[in-house]
């Protein structure tokens, strides 16, 4: 009797263990997919950064003989570029990318003023195409932040934490509107 019985609570323990591990791994291969997510939105912003970053100097180009009086802004925007191609971190571009924003809504907003910049049928397809791309980026943006927001979840969530603990994995930062762009736009008639 005592050997079945030995028998019977050495295969509950196996299969406690094997469930156990079984779980564990599940988490693990769902934490590395969460984190994988992350690196994937991320790609997906830079590839429709570096979309915008190559219509810039068509754009420039389009609207250089327009606006005289608007070269501050083209500078700006020429720099940002720079900045942007230059950069190698996912901050340093979300920095520029802010930057090239902020002066791409004041070139179309000036554009209101150059009648014959307005009817410049280039100048149109450019800022539809732009403008086509930043609200693609706001779509992957938002993307970008659910996946952040799932992984910090999960990584600090109980028994997640155990096993992101041992795969070394820390939070991550969301994809933050600058302060810029969160003022209230002037609209005069």
């Amino acid at each position: 009797m005592a050997l079945g019985l030995t028998i019977i609570i050495g295969m509950i323990v196996a299969l406690l263990a094997i469930g156990i591990i079984g779980y564990l791994i599940s988490i693990y291969n769902s934490l590395v997919q969460l984190r994988n997510d992350i690196k994937k939105s991320w790609a997906n912003i830079d590839v429709l950064l570096k979309q915008r970053s190559d219509e810039l100097p068509k754009l420039i180009s389009s609207v250089k003989g327009y606006m005289k009086h608007e070269k501050s802004t083209l500078e700006q925007l020429t720099k940002a570029r720079t900045q942007f191609l230059n950069a190698t971190t996912m901050e340093q571009k979300a920095k520029s990318d802010s930057i090239i924003s902020g002066a791409l809504k004041s070139i179309f907003a000036v554009a209101e003023n150059y009648p014959n910049l307005k009817a410049n049928e280039n100048f149109i397809q450019l800022q539809g195409r732009i403008s086509g791309i930043e609200n693609e980026l706001a779509d992957r943006r938002e993307f970008y932040n659910d996946s952040v927001n799932n992984f910090n979840i999960r990584i600090q969530s109980f028994p997640d934490m155990i096993v992101a603990g041992r795969m070394k994995l820390i939070a991550q930062e969301m994809f933050k509107v600058a302060e810029s762009e969160k003022k209230d736009v002037e609209v005069s008639f």
